[in-house]
């Protein structure tokens, strides 16, 4: 069974940055790509990041572009989420996710992934 922890939440002003963690386990991590996701209080879900398994390519959701980096270490099974000039349309839950299967596709929709962490509250004040 697939279990994801993200970490690195918290309160931060406007401008500022924070970066999330996301551990994995109970598969071999270096062969499927990942992605981070966030809700926003009464939003749907959404895409923020991607990542290919290798990390040689990534994706961004076009309001973050610029301003937060996903990146993986494989050997330490975390994904990250550096996240600078945060503003207050940033707070939200962030949910760090895995799909079922590998591939050299990255998923970018929720629909593709199966497994998701608990979350964690980034919450930016003005």
């Amino acid at each position: 069974q697939v279990q994801l922890v993200e970490s690195g939440g918290g309160f931060v002003q406007a401008g500022g940055s924070l970066r999330l963690s996301c551990a994995a386990s109970g598969r071999t991590f270096s062969s499927y790509a990942m992605g981070w996701f966030r809700q926003a209080p009464g939003k749907e879900r959404e895409f923020v990041a991607a990542i290919s398994w290798s990390g040689g390519s990534t994706y961004y959701v076009d309001s973050v572009k610029g301003r937060f980096t996903i990146s993986r270490d494989n050997a330490k099974n975390t994904v990250y989420l550096q996240m600078n000039s945060l503003n207050p349309e940033d707070t939200a839950v962030y949910y760090c996710a895995a799909p079922g299967s590998y591939s050299d596709y990255v998923p970018r929709h929720i629909y593709e992934y199966n497994y998701w962490g608990q979350g964690t509250q980034v919450t930016v004040s003005s």
